[in-house]
C-alpha cells in the first residue's frame, strides 16, 4: 500500500484586492517562507520536487515554472507547473509522494489579478474558437443562464442565493485572509445593480491578489517535521464536457464525479455524517448551492432550505464556508483551490482564530476552475 500523505506546512501572502506594490515573485517567496518555516522544511535540503499551480494566459508568458524556482528555493530542483486549479497541483503531490519518486513535495499557487486589464477576454480563449468565440460574449453570461436552469430544476430560490451572499461576507468579517467581509441584507443583494440575469453585482466573487504555498511529506517523514500534519485522506477530480451547448446546465456532474472519488478512496459513505464542515466554491453565489449538491451533502434542491434554516451557517449541523469563501474572501484564480484548503487546515490544526470550529476532526475542500470549464476537484482533509 502507497504511504500516506499529510500537508505539514502552509503558508500565505497576505490578500489584498490589489496589490500595486508587489510581484507575483514577492507573494510567493512571502508564502513559502511562512510555509517552510510552519513545516520546518529548508527547500534546498529537505524537498524533492515543486509544483507550480499556474495557467500561462493568466501570467502572461509561456512554460511558467521557469519563473517560479529562485522565489521558492527551487534553483536546479526538480519543478513542474500543472495548468489546473490548486486541488490539481496537491494531487499530484500527493500521487508524486505514493509512486515513492518524491518524500516532499511543495505546491505554489498565486493570483496576480490586479495586473489584468480585461480578464474576460483571456476566459474567451477557453471557448471553442469556431462557433462560441467569435461572439465575443462575456463569461459571466454563461453563469447568468447556468443559474438560470439550476434554480429552475433544483427549486432553491434567487433569495437563497442572497442569503449565501450575506452569509459569507459576514463570515468573512472574521477572517483576517479576507478582503471583502461586510454586513450586507437580503434587500442589499437582491437590489445590487444586476450584472448577467439574475446575477447581481454582489453575487459574483471578486478578484483578489494573494499566493499559498503548501509544504507535502509522505508518513515516513512527516513525523520528523516541526509541521503539524493534516493527512490527505482522499481526493478526487474531473472535467466533463468543455463544449458549451453539449453539457448539463442545471447540475455540476464534475464535482459529484470527483466527490465519488474522493469519498471511496476516503471510505466515505456518508458525507453529511463522517464529515464535520466544509469550504466550497462559491465563485458565484448559487455555486454554493449547486456544489452541496453536487457533493452529496444534501439531496437536489435541498441546499436553500439548509440555508434558510441555519444548518450551513458556523453554528449549524454542517458549517459551509466559515472562512468567507471567494464570496467574502476574494477569487484567487488558481490559488482559489488552495485557498480552500488552507482554510480547511486551519479548522483542523484548531488556529482559524475567531472563526474557529470546535472539534472538527475531518473536512472537505472543493474547487471549480471558473468559466467556461466544467473542471473541478475535491479533497478530504482529516487529523491523525
Amino acid at each position: 500500500m502507497p504511504e500516506r500523505v499529510a500537508i505539514v506546512g502552509v503558508g500565505y501572502s497576505d490578500i489584498r484586492s490589489i496589490t500595486p506594490g508587489l510581484s507575483y515573485k514577492e507573494m510567493m517567496y512571502e508564502a513559502a517562507v511562512r510555509a517552510y518555516e510552519d513545516a520546518g522544511v529548508n527547500p534546498r535540503k529537505d524537498v524533492d520536487s515543486f509544483i507550480s499551480v499556474s495557467e500561462d494566459f493568466w501570467e502572461g508568458t509561456s512554460i511558467f515554472d521557469e519563473y517560479i524556482p529562485d522565489q521558492l528555493g527551487a534553483a536546479l530542483r526538480p519543478v513542474h507547473t500543472v495548468s489546473g486549479d490548486g486541488i490539481h497541483g496537491l494531487a499530484c503531490a500527493a500521487m508524486l509522494i505514493h509512486t515513492g519518486r518524491a518524500r516532499v513535495v511543495v505546491v505554489e499557487g498565486h493570483s496576480k489579478h490586479s495586473d489584468m486589464r480585461t480578464p474576460a477576454h483571456i476566459h474567451n480563449f477557453a471557448y471553442d474558437p469556431i462557433y462560441h468565440r467569435p461572439l465575443g460574449a462575456h463569461p459571466h453570461h454563461l453563469a447568468g443562464l447556468e443559474m438560470t436552469r439550476f434554480l429552475f430544476e433544483s427549486g432553491n430560490t434567487r433569495e437563497h442565493c442572497a442569503l449565501v451572499v450575506k452569509k459569507n461576507m459576514a463570515n468573512a468579517l472574521l477572517n483576517p485572509r479576507a478582503v471583502y467581509g461586510a454586513r450586507v441584507s437580503l434587500r442589499d443583494v437582491l437590489e445590487a445593480p444586476p450584472t448577467f440575469s439574475p446575477l447581481g453585482e454582489l453575487d459574483i466573487a471578486r478578484p483578489a491578489d494573494g499566493g499559498f504555498v503548501m509544504v507535502l511529506a509522505g508518513e515516513s517523514v512527516a513525523g520528523d517535521l516541526a509541521g503539524d500534519p493534516i493527512w490527505i485522506a482522499g481526493y478526487g477530480w474531473c472535467t466533463e464536457t468543455p463544449a458549451i451547448d453539449s453539457r448539463l446546465w442545471g447540475e455540476a456532474i464534475y464535482a459529484q464525479l470527483a466527490a465519488k472519488q474522493a469519498y471511496r478512496m476516503a471510505g466515505i459513505t456518508d458525507p453529511f455524517r463522517e464529515l464535520d464542515f466544509a469550504e466550497v466554491d462559491d465563485s458565484f453565489s448559487y455555486k454554493e448551492l449547486e456544489h452541496l449538491e453536487a457533493l452529496g451533502i444534501c439531496r437536489h434542491g435541498e441546499a436553500g432550505g439548509w440555508l434558510e434554516d441555519g444548518l450551513t451557517l458556523p453554528g449549524g449541523d454542517f458549517p459551509v464556508n466559515v472562512s468567507g469563501g471567494s464570496l467574502g474572501g476574494g477569487h484567487l484564480l488558481e490559488a482559489t483551490g488552495l485557498h480552500r484548503v488552507h482554510e480547511v487546515v486551519l479548522q483542523l490544526r484548531g488556529q482559524a482564530g475567531e472563526n474557529q470550529l470546535p472539534d472538527v476532526e475531518r473536512g472537505l475542500a472543493q474547487s471549480w476552475r471558473n468559466l467556461p470549464t466544467t473542471t473541478g476537484c475535491v479533497v478530504i482533509l482529516e487529523r491523525a
